[in-house]
């Protein structure tokens, strides 16, 4: 049987089942507690939105010990990554996203949202203390987001500030030389000014061991956080939000061996740091009685220096071997803007049957790159900008008392200029368009359908290598069509909840990422790595995503799966294989995660949690058949939760599976003659900790 019938088949299975989640299944007739969806033009229910997204609350975050988002990634179904780094910096969602950058430009296909700070392909910083809930939005944000959301959203929402006086601290240790130390305070500073600050401090010594040196903190990570936010009631009318944070990464990168293992030989290893500066505005003014006006400012710098060991060991390891580093440092600045007007539910148009938003949105951010390289006669540098300018609209017209019709639309300009000290320079510009046509419908009182349409983009770029051939310079837009259809359904009491989400996506001009290595010859020529990206013919990816959970009171049961079905259609590489019909890179073709919590005790403040995850083999590149293979891992954790205080005993990968992260495949070792094959960076091994918390 294929993926896709088995797609269909649990499809057709929980559309027939659907009405039943209108009846009760027990005796409790407690309210359900709504999530909400913040990264929508409304803040919306989660069963009432017409496409496919999952929501990691508090709850799910701590449970899992996660205190970095790549900590939370394997909870999410069709949602991959990759490292080669020190932390999941890059994303995928349904078999689309980038998995690494060297040189400008980068477009990102999936968009990381902090707090409303644009983090697209710079996720190192994405910490998870005090985070009230992360969002996975699958599928092109086309009229939400544009440009760089292509395949999907991340979205982490923060804590806001409360009414009431509140904080929390928090400390854990772990093996590695883990450990954490995080404190929250939040409350009224006056009659209409609430505030809240959060910092977090974690450390560990990595998981590399590196033999040469001597050391086992050569791939360590040091992460500081610091956000504070300002809520402030200007007037019965007007509410102002004010943000501002500091994101600090000081981390090492030594995670890979010519033999693929956690003992490294290198002599000059890596580093992967990061600090990030925002501030945010934001203004919600609601005295008109038609709408409600929405403004939004951000600004963030960031500063990046990415280098590594290129020969992987040291000087004296082999007769044939050579030696160096390549480092890339950036300094990233972003500004956002946005203004909207949203209808009031009272005051709709077209017979009060339907509401409206629009807007206009403006971005803008600058590169500046520094690259010193043993393999470079010079430093390069260069000068990179985005200007994009989009105007958006949506409506939603209600048909009859059960059906709901979606229609948004997004044009967008994109412009972006480049230039470098070797007398490159590109200046392109796209007009772009995206949006969306969705119908849902109630079915019963829990339970709804929808089906839908959306059409995403991803702006054209260049290649900036003098090398490359003529034709390899420049590539185009890529688009993507997305149709979906799904079912979300509730019984009466909230016990059981069940998501389903059909899917089949056409890629049009796809952008696929490939890269050259050119290695030392006896003329002395130079080491040089070239990575460069081309439109190859169309691309499709289908499936399914499913996320089912029941409440029994004192246990939860909760099940997420997704299955993915990707190929590429007339897809030749630089080197001239063939890849039609082959899957695409980095799309497991499922993924799993499944477990249970169990409540005891006289007043059930105990707790034990056991989950697996499961991911199938996927292929590493684009360009070549070097593949990871499918892995399962277990984590679990146990332990007390009090009206003030909780300790929780925790551990992640208890099997201590090896399994990979980031996989490249090209020459890089003497002793088989620099020959072509593949290399693999680690996921992290069995991890055990300790975590108390005290609340007041």
């Amino acid at each position: 049987m294929s993926r896709t019938t088995t797609a269909t088949i649990l499809s057709a299975a929980v559309l027939a089942s659907a009405p039943a989640f209108g009846d009760d299944i027990g005796d409790n007739d407690a309210e359900i507690e709504e999530i909400v969806v913040t990264a929508t033009f409304r803040s919306e229910d989660l069963n009432r939105v017409p496409s496919s997204i999952d929501v990691l609350d508090a709850d799910t975050i701590a449970a899992r010990s996660a205190t970095h988002l790549d900590d939370l990634l394997g909870a999410i179904p069709n949602l991959n990554f990759a490292k080669g780094a020190s932390r999941a910096r890059f994303l995928q969602l349904r078999g689309i996203g980038e998995r690494g950058q060297f040189d400008e430009p980068l477009n990102s296909s999936v968009g990381l949202i902090v707090d409303s700070v644009d983090l697209s392909g710079i996720g190192t910083v994405a910490g998870l203390f005090d985070v009230e809930q992360v969002e996975v939005l699958r599928g092109p944000q086309g009229t939400l987001y544009g440009a760089n959301a292509l395949a999907g959203l991340v979205n982490v929402v923060t804590n806001a500030p409360t009414e009431l006086a509140e904080g929390r601290v928090e400390v854990s240790a772990g093996t590695y030389g883990a450990y954490g130390v995080g404190a929250v305070a939040s409350g009224p500073l006056s009659d209409r000014v609430r505030g809240r600050v959060a910092v977090r401090i974690d450390e560990s010594n990595g998981f590399i061991d590196n033999d040469y040196l001597g050391r086992d903190d050569t791939d360590n990570t040091r992460d500081r956080t610091l956000r504070g936010k300002l809520s402030w009631d200007v007037s019965t009318a007007t509410v102002v939000d004010l943000a501002a944070g500091v994101l600090d990464a000081e981390n090492g990168y030594d995670a890979f061996s010519l033999d693929n293992v956690r003992t490294t030989l290198t002599d000059q290893p890596g580093r992967d740091i990061q600090e990030t500066v925002y501030g945010t505005a934001a203004i919600r003014w609601h005295g008109n009685d038609a709408f409600t006006a929405r403004a939004h400012l951000g600004i963030a710098t960031s500063d990046i220096a990415y280098g590594y060991d290129a020969d992987w060991v040291h000087p004296g390891f082999h007769p044939d071997g050579y030696a160096g580093t390549d480092e890339y440092l950036r300094d990233r600045s972003t500004l956002t803007a946005q203004a909207r007007l949203v209808s009031k539910p009272g005051r709709r148009v077209f017979n009060d049957s339907t509401d409206w938003t629009a807007g206009v949105y403006l971005f803008k951010q600058d590169v500046d790159l520094l690259r010193r390289s043993d393999f470079i006669p010079r430093d390069f540098t260069s000068a990179f900008g985005i200007d994009r300018l989009a105007f958006f609209g949506q409506i939603e017209t209600a048909l009859g008392n059960d059906a709901m019709l979606t229609v948004g639309l997004r044009l967008e300009r994109h412009s972006s200029e480049y230039q470098n000290n070797d007398g490159i320079a590109f200046a392109p510009d796209d007009n772009l368009a995206g949006g969306r046509i969705a119908l849902s419908r109630q079915l019963t009182e829990g339970a709804a359908a929808y089906g839908s349409v959306s059409r995403g983009y991803k702006a054209g770029g260049f290649n900036i290598s003098g090398t490359l051939p003529a034709d390899l310079l420049v590539y185009d837009p890529e688009t993507l069509w997305n149709y979906e259809a799904g079912i979300k359904a509730q019984s009466r009491d909230g016990r059981l909840r069940g998501r389903v989400a059909l899917f089949r996506m056409q890629r049009v001009d796809v952008q696929i990422e490939s890269s050259l290595v050119r290695r030392p010859a006896d003329d002395g020529a130079e080491v040089e790595f070239i990575q460069y990206v081309g439109n190859a013919a169309e691309g499709s990816n289908q499936g399914l995503e499913l996320d089912l959970q029941y409440d029994a009171g004192n246990a939860l049961l909760f099940a997420r799966a997704g299955l993915l079905d990707t190929e590429y259609q007339d897809y030749i590489t630089g080197d001239g294989e063939d890849f039609d019909g082959r899957d695409q890179a980095h799309a497991p073709r499922y993924q799993l995660n499944a477990g249970l919590e169990f409540s005891f005790g006289a007043s059930g403040n105990y707790y034990a949690r056991i989950e697996a995850e499961a991911r199938d083999d996927f292929y590493f590149s684009d360009n070549h058949n070097f593949k990871s293979k499918a892995y399962q891992l277990v984590h679990a954790s146990a332990g007390y939760r009090g009206p003030n205080w909780s300790v929780r005993a925790w551990g992640r990968n208890l099997a201590d599976e090896d399994y990979f992260v980031r996989g490249f495949f090209f020459g890089n070792d003497p002793r088989d003659g620099y020959t072509g094959r593949g290399f693999t960076q680690l996921g992290d091994p069995r991890h055990l900790g300790v975590t108390v918390s005290v609340a007041w």
